[in-house]
């Protein structure tokens, strides 16, 4: 009996497989996800932390640029002394001073395209990012008054803890 069997199944052509299924599932998820891909953005900045032990032991002395954040306010610092200081307005950091006092030092040193943003804890991230954004650029009004354009201040930004 079971040669029987053998035999009729032999000849019988093997059933097709049905696929509409899954082809309705990847008409509809294929479209999701490339909708759902444009609002998933990265973005990633570089940053370099600061270490304790020398790069090379001969190196030219630097004007350093420091934005030290303190709970009470904003400092800028050169890397020995504090060049200057502006407190919170209503509670928020002085953004507009901090950039014109950025502006000012990258026309005093054009060449130089790093800066330290050195914080105290328990300051939220948030304005951690603020700093990093207006240390990074600041817009200038442009030639004919009615435009804004982006300008590069200082591009490498390094970060660490305030002393």
């Amino acid at each position: 009996m079971t040669r029987r069997k053998y035999r009729k199944r032999r000849g019988e052509e093997a059933p097709e497989l049905d696929v509409s299924t899954f082809l309705n599932l990847m008409v509809v998820l294929v479209p999701f996800l490339l909708i759902g891909a444009v609002f998933s953005r990265v973005a990633i900045m570089e940053l370099s932390i600061p270490t304790s032990a020398g790069g090379s032991a001969v190196k030219k002395p630097n004007f350093a640029i420091e934005v030290i954040v303190r709970k009470a306010g904003l400092e800028i610092a050169n890397g020995m002394s504090v060049e200057a200081a502006f407190p919170k307005k209503d509670g928020r950091y002085d953004m507009e001073m901090l950039s014109k006092m950025l502006k000012r030092l990258k026309a005093r040193y054009p060449e130089k395209e790093d800066a330290t943003i050195l914080m105290e804890p328990d300051i939220e991230y948030d304005y951690l990012i603020q700093i990093m954004d207006a240390v990074r650029g600041a817009e200038v009004p442009a030639e004919g008054g009615t435009n804004v354009e982006k300008t590069v201040l200082f591009p490498a930004i390094s970060i660490g803890d305030a002393p």
